[in-house]
Order: structure tokens, then sequence, then C-alpha cells
């Protein structure tokens, strides 16, 4: 298989935890045969600082003539610190997600044993926890119309949402039910606004065409506390753009690291893969951020491609480096592995270097000698 595949680095710790994925897909393709090809793109604020333009015509050519988007990370403090800049990191993959409509932010929410110790949770609540969140990623609130008085003592977000928009992310969510417990949660405020109530109600149309998949609901809040409370209850969730930001950040926590988790956003016929942490730019150049999230994001754009076998050897590698405590400073700040030692470790693993037998004394602090 030969696929295209646009990188975009970002920011921060974007570039290092990205350079780690994109060996184990080049391990990926020598191992089966395949062949990827990359085209290295601005965007974020290392884009502001070349181009004055956080996301240049020449990134969206790019992704719109790939088969996939890999992304790192995006953004930097003195944007953060600065409410009144105008031209910031954030607007650049705003906007990449219009131009390509991506409709849909796909979130897996998994555990995993050798790090129960790290969730603020309880272990008997996260065992055998696995859920998938489908958030709306280009319509409500976020992209709303915005305005501010002329004293700027009124401001206001107008949150809107089209039958359409909500049909298409709802589709991919029971579609993704189907293959998994067959159970979705649509999670709303239809208590109290009336772009939920419309999602209720197309929600509820819709579930007729997917009879095999059990549809409860949840308001916003009580999903938020049923998340910490139980969250073995979900399967599937199902909500829209600003709750889904919230929620998806808020069940990141359950794994012990936000290192940890990928995401995809996917469209009519673009897919982007990014890990769900920031650019963590106190990290940057250290060689300590964690590029698991990074790595199991390429997973699911190695999914994406129907590569099922490879994805599932990368996420069994995954999980053999947390096995063995070959962790990252975010998850044992006293016996941790750098960035590129933890991505040797993985591709070690994908080519099949990795023996029956592996002492720790013989992986290196920056490059995995495996004995």
């Amino acid at each position: 298989m030969t696929k295209n595949i646009t990188i975009i680095e970002g920011d921060g710790i974007g570039p290092e935890v990205t350079r780690q994925s994109v060996l184990v897909l080049d391990a990926i393709a020598e191992t089966f045969g395949h062949e990827f090809t990359y085209t290295y793109c601005l965007m974020g604020a290392d884009a502001i600082d070349k181009t004055g333009n956080p996301l240049p015509d020449e990134t969206i050519e790019s992704c719109l003539n790939s088969d996939a988007i890999l992304f790192g990370a995006i953004g930097h403090p003195k944007y953060d610190n600065d409410p009144s800049a105008k031209v910031r990191p954030e607007q650049g993959l705003l906007k990449l997600r219009k131009s390509l409509q991506l409709f849909a932010n796909i979130r897996p929410v998994t555990t995993y044993p050798a790090l129960h110790h790290l969730s603020p949770l309880k272990t008997k609540n996260i065992e055998d926890v696995d859920f998938i969140i489908f958030r709306e990623l280009t319509g409500g609130i976020y992209f709303g119309k915005k305005e501010v008085n002329a004293e700027a003592t009124q401001a206001s977000d107008d949150c809107v949402y089209t039958r359409e928009e909500i049909e298409r992310v709802s589709h991919l969510a029971f579609q993704s039910a189907r293959t998994r417990r067959k159970k979705l949660t649509l999670v709303d405020k239809a208590n109290v606004l009336e772009t939920s109530r419309l999602w209720r109600k197309v929600v509820q149309e819709i579930s007729g065409q997917y009879p095999d998949v059990k549809v409860d609901f949840l308001f916003v809040d009580n999903a938020a506390m049923q998340i910490i409370l139980n969250p073995r209850q979900f399967d599937v969730i199902l909500t829209e753009n600003m709750f889904g930001d919230i929620l998806s950040d808020e069940a990141s926590v359950i794994s012990g690291s936000l290192g940890l988790l990928p995401s995809a956003s996917v469209g009519k016929g673009n897919a982007l893969f990014e890990p769900i942490h920031g650019s963590y730019p106190q990290a940057t150049g250290k060689d300590i951020a964690n590029p698991l999230g990074s790595i199991l994001s390429a997973a699911m754009l190695l999914e994406h491609f129907g590569l099922v076998k490879e994805a599932a050897l990368v996420r069994e590698a995954v999980e053999w480096t947390l096995q063995n405590s070959f962790v990252t400073k975010d998850i044992d700040p006293v016996n941790f592995y750098f960035t590129s030692t933890i991505g040797e470790l993985i591709i070690d693993y994908v080519a099949g270097k990795v023996p029956g037998s592996l002492k720790k004394e013989n992986i290196e602090l920056r490059k995995s000698t495996i004995i």
C-alpha cells in the first residue's frame, strides 16, 4: 500500500512526539511492505513566527491532497498569556477543521492495568474502562457569530446547529456502536437549550435505523459526574462541540496521563490524527515528553487506511512498554525513559527485535540497545 501523509509538527513538544510516530510508521511500512511518503507543513505559533499566518495556504493545499494528516500540538505561552492577540495559533486549527470539513472528533478512552495506580479514580472504578467519544467539531458555539459591544461591557457567542450537522456525526457514532457493545449515550442540555432539543430529536429519529443499538440520554452536568462515578457504563458517547471538548478532556485523566490518549478528526474525505495533549512548552527540547498519545494516533491513522493488523501491532507495542515500566517522566518522575527511547523500543517491537527475556539495565537512556 502506498499513501501520502501530511505531517504538521506544530508547537512545543509537537515535533518531538510526532518524530517518534513517523519513525514507527516507517517501521510498519518496512515490516509489512507499505510505502508512506511525507510532506511537512506549518501550522500554529511556528507558522505565525515564520509566515505571519497560523495556517498558510500551502498547508491547506497539502492536506487536501493527502490521504491523511498527522498533527503534533499547537499553542505557545506568548499567545496564551495575551488575550488581546489578534492572530493566535488556535485559529489555524479551527480554520483547518473548517477547510477540510472535519466534522467529527473521535477520542477513545481506555485504561491500562499497569497504570491504574496513577489514575485519580479508584482502581475498582476504572478496570475495563473502554469507551469512545464522538464530538461534533465544526458547529456550535465555537463557530457561531461573536459580538462585543462598543464599550466592551457585553459579549455574545451564538450556538447554532443544523439537522445535517447533527445527522452526519450521529451516523458515525451509531456505526461505531454497532461494532462495539451496541450502546450509545447522547449528552446534551435539552432541558435548557434549543440546540440540545434539536440534537435529541434528530438522534431519536436516527436511532430507528439502528435498532440493535441501545440509546440513552444524559444532561451534560450529569454526564460529567457519571464519567467519574462509573466510567464503565459508557460505550459510545455522542455530543456537540463544546460539551465534547470539556467531557473528553475530563475523561482523559482517567488513564493516568494526558500523554496517553490519541484522537482522530474525520470528514467526508479527509482525516487528521493527533494526541489530545497540548504543546507543553515547558518540556520543549528536553526529550521527556510522552510520545504514546501521538504513536497511538498513528495507529488510528493506520486503521483509517484499513491496516487493522498493523494498527493492532502498534497498540500491542505500546501496551508492552507500559507493562514493562518503560515510561516517560509524566508517568514515573524518578525511573523514566526519554521520548526517543520509548520510540525506539516500540520500533524494535514492531520490527520483531524484542526478545522474550529483557534486562532493563541493558536499555540505555537515549538508545534502546536490547540484549
